[in-house]
């Protein structure tokens, strides 16, 4: 539906700065995928990914890992919260949103999708 009504929003608005407007304002709604949640959010990588850093300290997720790749459009995060595996990776969509997908992983074919959420959730809450 959500896609529909932007797509929609895309014939209507003439110009690319009406279009970025209208994405930036439908940044923040979150969609379950099949390993956990994604969603577009308003910031720079860097800025989310300081901001997935401090939830993570917060929900007490233990950080193992980090990279950034693609001169800084892409932002990865790892960590542990007892037998979940939390990845956050972090990719630019525009110059002032970033995409966030979270996954929390209990095993090779486990995904806990609602932890996630909540995660990202928290990630979104903090812009």
């Amino acid at each position: 539906m959500c896609r529909n009504l932007l797509f929609l929003l895309a014939l209507a608005l003439p110009s690319t700065g009406c279009l970025a407007a209208a994405a930036a304002g439908a940044a923040g709604g979150i969609y379950l995928t099949s390993r956990g949640a994604e969603s577009v959010v308003e910031g720079s990588v860097d800025q989310v990914a300081s901001r997935a850093e401090a939830v993570m300290s917060d929900l007490g997720i233990v950080k193992e890992g980090e990279s950034t790749e693609n001169q800084g459009d892409q932002h990865v995060l790892k960590g542990k919260k007892g037998d979940l595996d939390v990845s956050i990776e972090i990719r630019r969509e525009s110059p002032s949103t970033a995409k966030v997908e979270v996954t929390a992983r209990e095993n090779l074919a486990e995904w806990d999708k609602e932890y996630a959420k909540e995660v990202l959730n928290r990630i979104v809450q903090k812009g």
